[in-house]
């Protein structure tokens, strides 16, 4: 009989991988056709997708649909509103903010891109190594990850971004490092699943080495609850990098992200509050339309969608 691309005779002895016949691996494909169409089905998150593509879209062409020099000061026209010179008003320093939104959004977005990359990147082998080797490795990774649990996630970025210095690159570093934890404890339980599987016994009783597992078998399982973690993680991610940049740790004048928009509106909140309500609806939306994504694919996405790699 055949499990899991291991041809195991009824005796119990294990004659190593079956390969696919000719042409069958070119049915990989089929688990992301269904994915899609599972997705497309899903009109909140397709809506959301959308919306996040034209705000990418917009930070991408900045410099082509922006209005106006975000950086242009016109100290005549401090904190108005709308008008059809200024569609979004001016800010505290007369500022188009409509184009300070557009080259803001390339910030935030950058940002919130860079903090998923740098988690997913560390947290990867983390929960690989200890989820499949176990052991005394299992409990020092994770008792690690535990001492940066205990830490309230906006503090601990603070502190950091505080050591390393006001900057977009240290901001980035700042957020990522207490994402770290949740995505390797993610990999880990996936890791510590797959690995009790018989498959794995038998390639393991075949003279697969553990970096062939992990590989072949492990990574693409825990590859789809990744996945939803990571989308999910970008709005949490833009909302850390908002804050710190509302404090003063994030991108520094004259450039302008969200969170600086906010900061230099909230000194005029109770006279005019006009100004804080563009970036505010913007910072809404967008995590709004990530956590609407992950819904999304959580509800798409499953382990068999990464199957057909596993086995093959």
């Amino acid at each position: 009989m055949t499990w899991a691309g291991l041809d195991v005779p009824a005796a119990g002895t294990v004659t190593g991988p079956a390969e696919p016949p000719p042409g069958e691996l070119g049915e990989s494909a089929a688990p992301w056709r269904r994915l899609v169409s599972r997705f497309r089905r899903n009109r909140p998150g397709m809506v959301a997708l959308g919306f996040l593509v034209l705000v990418l879209g917009v930070a991408v062409a900045a410099p082509l649909v922006a209005p106006q020099n975000p950086a242009h000061i016109t100290l005549t026209q401090i904190n108005q509103g709308p008008s059809a010179a200024h569609w979004l008003g001016t800010d505290d320093v007369g500022r188009d903010i409509l184009s300070r939104l557009i080259y803001g959004a390339r910030v935030s977005m950058q940002v919130s891109g860079l903090v998923v990359l740098l988690a997913a990147a560390a947290a990867l082998p983390i929960g690989l190594a200890a989820g499949y080797f176990g052991h005394w490795l299992d409990s020092l990774l994770m008792r690690c990850m535990d001492a940066l649990f205990t830490f309230p996630p906006l503090m601990l970025a603070l502190a950091i971004a505080a050591l390393l210095g006001p900057s977009l690159t240290n901001a980035s570093i700042a957020i990522a490092i207490p994402f770290v934890p949740g995505f390797a404890r993610v990999v880990r339980a996936e890791a510590l699943a797959v690995r009790e599987e018989a498959y794995i016994e038998a390639s393991r009783s075949v003279g697969a080495g553990p970096l062939r597992l992990l590989r072949r078998h492990v990574l693409p399982n825990v590859a789809s609850p990744l996945i939803v973690q990571v989308a999910v993680s970008f709005g949490y991610a833009l909302l850390a990098e908002a804050s710190l940049s509302f404090l003063g740790f994030g991108v520094q004048p004259p450039h302008s992200s969200w969170g600086t928009m906010l900061q230099s509106a909230y000194n005029f909140v109770v006279d005019k509050p006009w100004p804080m309500i563009p970036p505010g609806v913007a910072i809404m939306l967008t995590v709004l339309a990530f956590n609407l994504v992950g819904d999304g694919l959580r509800d798409s996405l499953g382990r068999e969608v990464f199957k057909v790699k596993a086995e093959s």
